[in-house]
């Protein structure tokens, strides 16, 4: 929302440093603020295709949380139950640790850990919060609770509450002001931070631009939604696009009947994802997938506008919050790409041989995710021992995604049959089959 900053300074010609990350998102100024931090004589260059923050770190639904792609009980099974609530409790702190730096640094970005609330709408619906607590405890997270319908709605006035969830461990944020405070942050201790520079390809050793070569002895993918763009990378990633609207400042009566007197962040128990947060201004911002995938892993501008997608969500605030009446007034509405692998988990790595490291994967959970990987890929660029480097998605290579137009074909229709399940789930008030289906595909 609100105008583009004004670029910096392109990369000016070929050159040489000691760490080149490709994507001035939330992963690559992470990274690049880490290593600043602890190696200050390094020198690292950042390289944009636009600005700081172009991407999803600038238009996100500006939820700080916890939240993994893969479930406790997935990790569990791939890596070990101790591996799995390392990785959690790691989660857990990462949220208190962008609040840490955004004090220290300055970074005004409304930061504020006032938890998040899931509410259940339907009885298969308060199936799962029944069920996500009970897992959380027996992993050893009794701070996720199980909320009566009457404690889930003075978190949140929603219609048709009977219960849901509340964990304390998310922060909502101003996305867009985090991500340009990082870049000032970083550019002030002396990393490069080149802006209007596209990557035309990476290897081993070096970055292409229009303007030159970056060569370097480690290279960052730093690129998530946008990965599938740079040549040998068409599968690795699929752009899957996540849409928002965002009311106008609404008066004191209204959030009297929504609630969320702590900022608390909030969704529910449905299959297809919203998820919303009062912001410090006072608007309701909200977002959902539902979005279609584009042919070819395609990004273009022209998709962060659907005008159905827009009025569903509209549609979806007011049975919602009765307060904003059945299509709620939006000012502002935008979109775009997120990150999602094949066998949706999120990863991070240094082939030590070839100088390549990477981190995303974060399938719309990224802001805080993202620093965690920042910290982790610095440790591991700078050889650091630390129990960061030993998380269980250190080095994890997710398969490809299928070609195309398989791939097209299987994310649509799963869209699709995640949408009808939410709706055959309101009719019927059981937990729909083709969902658990769904979610037996992307390992879950």
């Amino acid at each position: 929302m609100g105008a583009p900053p004004a670029l910096r300074p392109s990369l000016p010609g070929s050159t040489s440093v000691d760490v080149a990350i490709v994507g001035a998102g939330y992963t690559g100024l992470w990274t690049a603020y880490y290593l600043s931090a602890a190696a200050p004589s390094l020198r690292v260059a950042v390289l944009e295709q636009s600005y700081a923050g172009f991407g999803a770190s600038g238009r996100n639904g500006g939820w700080c949380s916890a939240l993994l792609p893969s479930s406790l009980p997935t990790l569990a099974r791939r890596h070990g139950r101790a591996a799995a609530v390392a990785f959690q409790r790691a989660m857990n702190a990462t949220v208190d640790e962008v609040g840490r730096v955004c004090a220290a640094e300055g970074i005004a970005c409304s930061f504020h850990k006032g938890g998040t609330v899931t509410v259940a709408r339907s009885p298969a619906q308060l199936s799962r919060a029944a069920a996500a607590v009970s897992s959380a405890a027996s992993f050893g997270f009794p701070e996720v609770t199980l909320l009566s319908a009457a404690a889930a709605s003075a978190r949140l006035g929603a219609t048709s509450v009977l219960g849901g969830v509340f964990t304390p461990h998310c922060a909502a944020i101003q996305p867009a002001s985090l991500v340009r405070g990082l870049a000032s942050v970083v550019a002030a201790r002396g990393v490069a931070v080149y802006e209007g520079t596209p990557v035309t390809a990476l290897r081993p050793g070096a970055v292409e631009t229009p303007f030159g070569t970056v060569r370097a002895p480690v290279v960052v993918r730093a690129t998530e939604g946008y990965t599938a763009g740079l040549p040998g990378y068409g599968r690795a990633v699929a752009p899957i696009y996540s849409l928002m609207v965002a009311t106008p400042p609404l008066p004191a009566s209204a959030w009297d009947a929504i609630g969320l007197a702590d900022r608390e962040t909030f969704s529910d128990f449905r299959h297809l994802i919203i998820y919303g947060q009062r912001t410090a201004d006072g608007r309701l911002a909200f977002g959902g997938r539902g979005a279609p995938y584009h042919f070819g892993s395609s990004v273009s501008a022209s998709y962060d506008q659907e005008p159905a997608v827009f009025l569903a969500l509209r549609r979806t605030l007011g049975a919602l919050f009765p307060v904003l009446g059945p299509v709620a007034e939006i000012e502002f509405a935008w979109g775009g790409p997120l990150g999602v692998t094949r066998d949706w988990t999120a990863s991070v790595g240094l082939d030590r041989s070839s100088g390549l490291a990477w981190a995303g994967g974060y399938v719309g959970d990224g802001v805080g995710t993202s620093n965690l990987a920042g910290r982790t890929l610095a440790d591991l660029i700078l050889e650091r021992p630390s129990e960061l480097v030993s998380l269980p998605w250190v080095g994890h290579r997710s398969p490809g995604w299928e070609p195309e137009p398989l791939r097209w074909l299987g994310i649509n229709t799963a869209l699709r049959a995640t949408a009808s399940a939410d709706a055959a789930e309101s009719r019927t008030g059981r937990a729909s089959r083709r969902a658990a289906v769904i979610d037996r595909l992307i390992g879950h």
